[in-house]
């Protein structure tokens, strides 16, 4: 979002911001034309596209995506989800039914790691409540879902993506390019002069250091729609309809041709 909230890119948009899956729920209902939406909501959504080569993807760890376990991970039996990203949730549901011996319990559940844990094996943290837990609190078994999805299946986790309505692009302005509009503010928002405001601006409002706020975005989260990123996302896509969290696996359509770029970090 750099260029929207720093740059001139926004005076061509009316911009709203809520949770991912909220943004699934106005793209489904026509509230609004783009959305960055989870990646499992893409398959209950008709009619979108997706802007190519731009995601919120993991290599590995990604460490804002936690499973707080009160046991080992193969003994929990209930766990109390945190409902922000239902991409998140899928996936945790997959790793259960594919690698850990079948279909487990969820709970819908506001992401308070305490009162979940009060009547649940496990909680799963996303986002900002995942990233306040520390890594080294030996009173949990911390599972970090990107780097357990990498470590079983061998592919990177696609956890978001901007999605089009078709039908709104029709309106679209003479002249604009949202392929390059969205590529640019990615770019923009990594410099590291960039990174390092980030950082400044949310490490108080995380209770983590300036580094470990860097080390996120520069390091935990991968930016872009790759090959290797693709093939993540479609295994991901098809195991959910194996495990039946879809109902049909849909195919990925981009808007414009499909130009698969960096792999870089």
């Amino acid at each position: 979002m750099w260029d929207f909230e720093h740059g001139t890119a926004a005076r061509d948009f009316a911009i709203e911001y809520t949770l991912p899956s909220e943004c699934a729920a106005a793209l489904a209902a026509n509230r609004v034309d783009i959305g960055i939406i989870p990646a499992i909501t893409y398959a209950e959504i008709p009619g979108l596209v997706l802007l190519p080569n731009i995601a919120i993807a993991s290599k590995d760890h990604v460490r804002s995506i936690l499973l707080v376990c009160k046991k080992r991970i193969e003994d929990v039996r209930t766990v109390a989800t945190d409902t922000s990203s239902r991409t998140s949730v899928a996936l945790t549901q997959i790793l259960f039914a594919k690698f850990l011996g079948g279909h487990r319990n969820f709970t819908p559940h506001p992401p308070d790691l305490k009162e979940m844990l009060k009547h649940h094996d496990a909680a799963l943290l996303i986002g900002d409540s995942a990233l306040q837990i520390s890594m080294h609190d030996s009173q949990y078994q911390l599972h970090d879902l990107g780097h357990d999805w990498q470590r079983l299946t061998g592919k990177p986790f696609v956890f978001a993506f901007w999605a089009v309505r078709l039908e709104a692009l029709h309106r679209q302005p003479a002249g604009m390019n949202l392929i390059e509009i969205f590529q640019q503010s990615r770019d923009h928002g990594l410099l590291p002069q960039n990174i390092a405001l980030l950082a400044e601006e949310w490490s108080p409002k995380l209770g983590i250091t300036e580094a470990e706020v860097a080390t996120y975005l520069t390091e935990n989260i991968h930016y872009y729609l790759d090959r290797e990123n693709h093939a993540g996302l479609q295994l991901f896509l098809n195991y959910a309809h194996e495990v039946g969290v879809i109902s049909a696996v849909p195919e990925l359509r981009f808007l414009g041709p499909v130009a698969f770029g960096s792999t870089r970090k």
